[in-house]
């Protein structure tokens, strides 16, 4: 099952917040979703303690570089979904989460430091490719961007990531009080009062189309149910013209 991890060097970024808004959608979609909370500062966790239990949405806390890949791997057996918020900084947990992901994003927001710290990442996706012969998918997802005026320093960081040949979502996270809200109400988007955040409609609906688009690089693999699969085979041999007895002899 896909492994969409979010990476950004720069603290900042609005990784945890994006990361958390893409599980808790593909979780209400009805996908199985473990959410594995590899930053040290722990926020997901921390969120976690408040919020009500989901049948098919749940968090992974305390992942290092030694049990990263032993976690992924079991998860994957029984959830539709792995995503993982990986830590700040360049560490060997993040390289080692980088390279077991099906699919990387990573958020920006349209600020030069925040582009150098996705460069990082970039650049440690690349050696995997040169030096090991790695090749993780990966995507540029704008984040916390203002849904009244772009900025220069937003078309900056865009003109930047086109001359490299980076691809970049074409849905950005925008800059909505719901996605700071959640943390604070210990839920998700979709649990809170309309009453008592603004513009919650909004952040929902940003939400779902930036999962539509996530969900076309990471699909979940469509499942043959075991039926279908022996209807198939038999079906296949039935139509497999038989040779005859004459026929074998000639042959």
């Amino acid at each position: 099952m896909p492994v969409i991890t979010f990476a950004n060097t720069k603290g900042g970024a609005g990784k945890t917040t994006m990361a958390l808004v893409v599980a808790g959608e593909l979780a209400k979609r009805g996908f199985r979703v473990a959410m594995l909370d590899a930053d040290p500062q722990q926020w997901v966790s921390r969120w976690m303690v408040r919020m009500a239990k989901m049948s098919k949405f749940s968090i992974i806390a305390d992942i290092d570089a030694d049990n990263i890949e032993k976690t992924i791997k079991d998860l994957k057996k029984r959830n539709d979904y792995v995503v993982v918020d990986l830590p700040g900084g360049v560490t060997p947990l993040l390289a080692k989460g980088l390279g077991l992901s099906d699919h990387v994003f990573v958020p920006v927001q349209g600020c030069a430091l925040d582009a150098a710290g996705g460069a990082q990442v970039l650049d440690i996706l690349k050696k995997l490719k040169s030096e090991c012969d790695i090749h993780i998918a990966h995507s540029v997802a704008l984040t916390r961007v203002s849904s009244i005026i772009t900025t220069r320093a937003l078309l900056a960081v865009k003109g930047m990531l086109a001359q490299q040949g980076v691809h970049v979502l074409a849905t950005p996270l925008i800059e909505r009080a719901a996605y700071r809200d959640m943390f604070d109400a210990g839920t998700l988007i979709d649990a809170l009062d309309p009453e008592a955040v603004s513009n919650l409609a909004k952040a929902q609906d940003n939400a779902r189309l930036l999962v539509d688009e996530i969900a076309q690089f990471a699909p979940v693999p469509v499942k043959v149910p075991k039926t279908a699969k022996s209807t198939a085979t038999a079906k296949a041999k039935a139509e497999t013209p038989r040779k005859t007895a004459a026929a074998k002899k000639a042959a």
